[in-house]
């Protein structure tokens, strides 16, 4: 098996990437991935959409599985066989707003993991470290919002939503008057950046 990372918007595909996936026979992936990675794929390469990501490792070990962003990070990278990274929205991020890498933490909140991912966005922020959160809609952002403001920490907050897409929308605030993500695809940076 072969986790593919396509990037997390048009035009985010590695060298190596590419190469991969021009001589590929099958391959699944969520639809945005497919349609991120679709033009280099042959055209008879059969192609089919994630319906159960439970059922993933039981794919034959010819199957190449296509991840958006990097499989790394909170992709698909957990699945044996080799990883092709990608060029992740961590990375988009932290390059659109000018933060090094090494000053970020990453917490996931997608899922089921909500409740987790504020403590430790909490915890860390405490720690004076900034946090790239990755969420989903049903994450209370306003729940987030009200604890950070309980800290009394000069925080900015960054709604980063559809990166690398021509809808890019990257608004900053503080934490006085947080922005609000507007779109299901977004994610958050907070911390002094």
């Amino acid at each position: 098996m072969k986790i593919i990372g396509v990037g997390c918007g048009p035009g985010l595909l590695t060298e190596q990437a590419i190469q991969e996936l021009k001589q590929v026979k099958s391959a699944y992936g969520s639809d945005r991935a497919i349609e991120l990675a679709r033009a280099y794929l042959p055209k008879n390469c059969t192609v089919r959409s994630i319906d159960d990501y439970k059922k993933l490792s039981t794919l034959p070990e010819n199957t190449v599985i296509l991840s958006t962003g990097d499989p790394m990070l909170a992709g698909l990278g957990y699945l044996k066989g080799e990883v092709i990274p990608g060029i992740s929205s961590l990375q988009i991020a932290a390059a659109r707003l000018h933060i090094p890498l090494s000053r970020v933490t990453v917490v996931v909140a997608h899922g089921h993991g909500h409740e987790q991912g504020m403590r430790v966005t909490v915890d860390e922020v405490k720690r004076g470290k900034i946090v790239f959160l990755l969420a989903d809609p049903k994450f209370s952002v306003a729940d987030l919002y009200s604890r950070l403001a309980a800290l009394s920490l000069p925080l900015q907050v960054a709604v980063l939503e559809n990166l690398a897409y021509p809808e890019e929308r990257i608004i900053v605030g503080d934490i006085a008057s947080p922005p609000l993500p507007q779109d299901s695809l977004y994610s958050l940076v907070i911390g002094n950046f």
